[in-house]
């Protein structure tokens, strides 16, 4: 049993960047400092424990995090500043160096965050740095997020078995490993009872689901979809050769799992999907979008795309352009390459320069913007539930649809975190949203 005397009036401030999944883990951290006496700090307050939990996909993500981190401390000048997540588990030491950070955990020792502030108060100098090789870190932490927002962010599963040539998240993350189902059904079961409507399955990998449990990620789904306190589930990014016809089936049959796929493409290209060392090819990616329009017509479809790898020649550009032409998708995330140390990607010949990178990003940015209006046209005076959001924008507030309609309406307290039935309208003002038509409360 911890003295909560040690950390009273103790005030702590969490500053989260890149994923849905860091957002679950911080949450978790918070209600552990909470548990033990340490409250969260208020908008303008100064803390005395700063948590930055950081993301390094690219090196603008680096980047950004160094960023936070000093600005962060220049709004907490006295606190404690401890960093942890993927950049601080792949460059521990250059996190370290950034004036004002005082701790750096990896990733097994960032859900100890308390362990540690008791070492320290015992003036336990050792602890400045606590990074474990990746590859000694295989325990699974559930997290669920909950801190001032609407959903939840359910994390289901942790690292990747794949190492794709651009990517340093296995380094990062370790080997993909997952939680118990019982036990995700708990938590998922508790965000209801305290007032949650909508979870969003998180996970580095989560269709690998299931690696040290024995089960899959359609046994998960299964029974998530039992839960009766919970509106409704989303499911995260998940590869496509994992995404089956069998989870394509039971989403479209579902009472609780929306009509919403978030799947990574990364390339249109056949040759570049090989020199990326991806598990499928563009026939695979294509039956499985045709498979959720054959089943789910009017389900949002996200792909994942990255612009400027090693090896992306024009002509395989094109390919991959045309590719994304023929798709039916609701809307495209375009991501620009970034070189990683220690990936086989810098093997490869051929680089891409940044105005090639910036070309082609714009490209194919305009073809989301455009596919995205085109699906928004296609719900114009449509019925559907939406889940509004506790954020405002002026006079307005905002919430989503099951197949991921932006809903934008005049701001109303009462609707906040609440599910109304409603037949949607035209686009607002600036064409990011569609108006209401009408509403009911269900």
């Amino acid at each position: 049993m911890i003295d909560k005397t040690i950390f009273q009036d103790k005030k702590a401030a969490y500053y989260t960047l890149g994923c849905k999944l860091n957002f679950a883990e911080t949450s978790t951290l918070g209600r552990h400092l909470s548990e033990v006496g340490i409250r969260k700090a208020v908008s303008g307050e100064k803390a005395d424990i700063c948590i930055v939990n950081t993301c390094s996909v690219t090196e603008l993500a680096d980047k950004k995090c160094r960023q936070a981190i000093r600005r962060i401390k220049k709004q907490h000048p006295d606190s404690f500043m401890i960093v942890i997540g993927c950049y601080a588990q792949l460059k521990p030491q250059e996190v370290s160096n950034i004036d004002g950070v005082d701790l750096v955990l990896g990733a097994d020792q960032k859900m100890n965050v308390v362990d540690h502030l008791l070492n320290i108060s015992r003036e336990d100098s050792e602890s400045r740095i606590a990074v474990s090789s990746i590859h000694s870190v295989k325990e699974f932490v559930p997290s669920c997020s909950s801190d001032d927002r609407t959903r939840h962010f359910l994390k289901v599963q942790d690292g990747c078995d794949y190492y794709c040539s651009y990517c340093t998240i296995p380094f990062a993350r370790g080997r993909s490993r997952n939680g118990k189902i019982e036990d995700l059904v708990r938590m998922a079961e508790k965000a209801g009872e305290e007032g949650g409507k909508e979870i969003v399955l998180t996970g580095v990998n989560i269709g690998d689901f299931g690696k040290i449990t024995g089960d899959s990620f359609f046994d998960l789904i299964r029974e998530l979809d039992k839960v009766k306190t919970i509106e409704r589930f989303r499911i995260s990014s998940i590869e496509p050769n994992l995404l089956t016809d069998k989870i394509i089936r039971f989403v479209a049959g579902s009472e609780r799992f929306a009509p919403h796929f978030h799947i990574p493409l990364q390339s249109g290209s056949d040759d570049v999907l090989k020199l990326m060392r991806r598990k499928y090819d563009t026939a695979l990616f294509r039956s499985k979008i045709e498979k959720i329009r054959q089943y789910m017509p009017e389900a949002f479809i996200g792909v994942d795309t990255i612009v400027g790898v090693r090896g992306e020649t024009d002509v395989y550009f094109e390919d991959a352009r045309q590719f994304l032409e023929s798709l039916p998708f609701s809307q495209l995330h375009v991501f620009t390459y970034s070189e990683r140390p220690g990936t086989l990607a810098l093997k490869i010949d051929h680089v891409v320069t940044s105005k090639e990178k910036q070309d082609r990003s714009k490209i194919l940015l305009e073809m989301s913007d455009r596919k995205t209006n085109e699906f928004y046209l296609s719900q114009l005076h449509t019925k559907h539930k939406v889940l509004f959001e506790h954020t405002r924008k002026g006079s307005k507030m905002y919430g989503y649809t099951e197949n991921y309609v932006k809903v934008e309406t005049d701001y109303n307290s009462r609707w906040v975190n609440r599910v109304m039935d409603v037949e949607l309208g035209d686009f607002n003002s600036d064409k990011t949203a569609l108006q209401l038509q009408s509403v009911d409360l269900v």
